[in-house]
């Protein structure tokens, strides 16, 4: 069975093609741009080689026909003819409480994601037209749902409610539901097999460190808590979101410069975080860079910020835990970031966690970063959260 799966952004879809017989990529890309017709291009990967095209595309239906057209091209394309593609897995970031595992889409399924639109208003709808893009182009194919807030259905209510009145929860679903759901699960479940014991004796922290950066604490393969909340602005401040404040801070400034709910939202999402802190680029590697200057004060002070809020969430986590036996980095930055990663381990030493700083020199490699002599093990996991959605595509659809 191939598998293609598909991760739709408001401008952007990114993509896998996956042989399930071995579990081996055969083809991934992105096409970026969308909607921009003098910029967009997809950047199609094979076997390690690189091919950009260029393309004028003004939706999701556009694109999606483009990276069809890789997959089949004849020079580099992977298969045949698009009916060796079995079904699609998609990745939805919010499933509310509607969805506590991967489903297979029907048309209730797509109505209840868009009722969930409201809770993920800059994700959800980015989904929607990659499902309905691979409908019209892929017609007849099974598809599957993959939720990144599943995995933290499992949370018990004291960790999941907010301290408002009730009766938001009960009319609008108002309370905390967790993302890159997908992520913490696989990178819990590898490092267990990494390390050689059962995941249901383990508890663990895990740390997608990105663009979008969260926090998980996982007891016997089960998320209990994690640092997102009813949307993936809260926890830790991010490269362009703001993480959690006082409430009194978004209203103080709504009220300071009339903003509209959608306006506030906008800046605390795409404004804020350590951009808003230091008027940089919203890249995360110059921002590191930049903390090393002298004469950039507000980047060193975002540094310090990301990293001290990761630390306090990991040891709030040991409280959830009663107890960490290991901490996991994964995510673009906790992959390749050595002295995040560093500046991290330095703020939790005084919990036991020892750092060995040679092992800590590596980029993207599936590895332990701890001393041996750490009472917590550190280990850096690469995620692959397309091998979730495709493994959970195979499962239903081999069913049907």
């Amino acid at each position: 069975m191939k598998v293609l799966v598909v991760n739709c952004g408001s401008s952007s879809l990114k993509y896998q093609l996956i042989d399930m017989e071995n579990e081996t990529v055969l083809a991934k890309g992105i096409f970026e741009r969308i909607g921009e017709p003098e910029f967009s291009s997809v950047t199609h990967k094979v076997n390690g080689e690189k091919y950009v095209v260029n393309s004028p595309v003004n939706n999701h239906e556009e694109a999606l026909k483009i990276v069809l057209e890789q997959l089949v091209h004849s020079d580099y394309g992977v298969i045949k003819d698009l009916s060796e593609i079995s079904a699609v897995g998609h990745r939805i970031v919010h499933g509310g409480e509607k969805f506590d595992k991967s489903v297979l889409i029907t048309d209730e399924v797509i109505r209840n994601i868009e009722e969930l639109v409201p809770l993920a208003p800059l994700h959800n709808p980015a989904h929607l037209l990659g499902i309905n893009a691979c409908k019209k182009a892929m017609p007849g194919v099974p598809m599957v749902a993959t939720f990144d807030t599943a995995f933290h259905q499992t949370m018990p209510k004291e960790n999941y409610l907010y301290p408002v009145p009730y009766e938001y929860y009960e009319k609008y679903g108002i309370r905390k539901y967790g993302f890159h759901g997908t992520s913490h699960q696989y990178v819990s479940r590898r490092v267990a097999e990494v390390i050689g014991k059962p995941i249901e004796d383990l508890k663990i922290v895990t740390c997608h460190l990105g663009q979008g950066a969260s926090i998980c604490a996982i007891k016997a393969g089960k998320s209990i808590n994690t640092s997102m909340g009813l949307s993936p602005l809260g926890g830790i401040a991010m490269v362009t979101r703001s993480g959690d404040l006082d409430p009194s801070v978004v209203t103080e400034i709504m009220q300071r410069e009339n903003l509209s709910p959608k306006e506030a939202n906008s800046l605390l999402n795409k404004k804020s975080g350590l951009y808003g802190l230091t008027g940089l680029n919203p890249d995360f590697r110059e921002i590191e860079l930049a903390s090393y200057e002298a004469d950039k004060p507000k980047a060193t002070i975002a540094i310090e910020i990301f990293t001290k809020t990761i630390a306090e969430f990991v040891a709030k986590y040991a409280v959830s835990l009663k107890g960490i036996d290991v901490l996991v980095f994964t995510g673009g930055i906790g992959e390749n970031q050595i002295n995040i990663r560093k500046k991290i381990c330095e703020n939790l030493e005084w919990m036991g966690l020892k750092l060995d700083l040679k092992k800590n020199e590596v980029r993207s490699e599936e590895t332990k970063i701890s001393d041996d002599s750490s009472k917590i093990l550190a280990y850096i996991i690469p995620t692959d959260e397309e091998m979730v959605i495709a493994r959970d595509t195979k499962a239903i659809v081999e069913k049907l």
